[in-house]
């Protein structure tokens, strides 16, 4: 199935490039252009050329060459002429006419149809579409544990090793402002993605919009370390050490992660309660120190001579 993967990998890099909106697609006489079709499907006539097309949705008739690969997500596809390397069709009929030819490997979801006098190079064979949820649900679910677990746990100790503070910070905005620390939880949990999605549209805005999302994961976990802090200092009150803490409440949070929807709804909480508490103290810190800043003295009186 290597050859599957690399014809993934190669249409979702086209589509990240390049995506062609609107009407049905047309290859053009000078031919050597990828084309990916959002919507609309894609016609190569007889003695054409293009490189690789990737089509998500719409009808594909291939009578002219495709030089590199052609993946098809939903669509029917007939290829009466040629296609250099790989055919994938997830979903729609594939019918390879007499006289055409395929030099890679054919997959689609149902039975291909291939016709005689086609010529298939490759492997013929279904895109897989099931697999055997039994047998891997839990051996996966132990491994997103231990790897979850290990990775706030390293995080933590980082933040306390590097932010002594913290541990003061964290009790105080979840002791004074809770509250308010749950509503700018809410509030940064759920703005953040949908700026970013917003940021998304537009042209400019594009590169931090990815930036963003892509550091929701990382974000999301500080804020769950934060609230498995704030948890263990709520049970161990005399430590002058935050770890003690920190392992009390990661612990007791880690455990009830096994439990199947349970340890969802504990991580959105201790998520959201831990972002709060992280930006009320930011805000509260920033706070403190525009006012504790001593201002100006007076300027002299002038001197007068007389």
């Amino acid at each position: 199935m290597s050859t599957l993967v690399r014809s993934l990998i190669l249409s979702f890099f086209c589509a990240s490039v390049l995506l062609v909106f609107g009407a049905p697609a047309l290859a053009q006489e000078d031919g050597g252009e990828d084309h990916v079709v959002v919507t609309g499907g894609l016609v190569v006539p007889a003695g054409e050329t293009i490189q690789t097309a990737v089509v998500f949705n719409g009808p594909v008739a291939i009578e002219g060459t495709v030089s590199e690969s052609l993946v098809v997500f939903n669509g029917r596809t007939e290829i009466s002429g040629t296609v250099n390397k790989d055919v994938v069709v997830f979903n729609g009929r594939l019918t390879v006419r007499s006289g055409a030819e395929v030099g890679g490997d054919l997959f689609s979801r149902s039975d291909a149809v291939v016709e005689d006098g086609a010529t298939v190079r490759g492997e013929v064979g279904a895109v897989p579409t099931k697999f055997d949820f039994e047998d891997t649900w839990f051996p996966g679910r132990i491994a997103w544990w231990i790897g979850y677990t290990v990775s706030t746990l390293v995080l933590g100790l980082i933040l306390f090793l590097f932010a002594p503070r913290l541990d003061d910070a964290i009790v105080g905005a979840f002791r004074d402002r809770r509250g308010a620390s749950i509503g700018f939880g809410i509030a940064l949990f759920f703005l953040i993605p949908i700026v970013a999605v917003l940021l998304l549209v537009t042209i400019v805005g594009i590169p931090l919009g990815l930036f963003v999302l892509l550091a929701l994961a990382l974000l999301y976990t500080v804020g769950y370390v934060a609230g498995a802090h704030a948890l263990g200092r709520m049970l161990v009150k005399r430590s002058k050490s935050a770890l003690p803490a920190f392992l009390a409440g990661l612990g007791i949070l880690r455990l009830i992660a096994f439990v199947p929807i349970l340890g969802g709804v504990t991580w959105l909480v201790a998520s959201v309660v831990g972002l709060g508490i992280l930006g009320v103290a930011a805000r509260s810190r920033s706070s403190t120190a525009m006012v504790s800043e001593p201002a100006a003295p007076p300027p002299p009186p002038p001197i007068t001579q007389t």
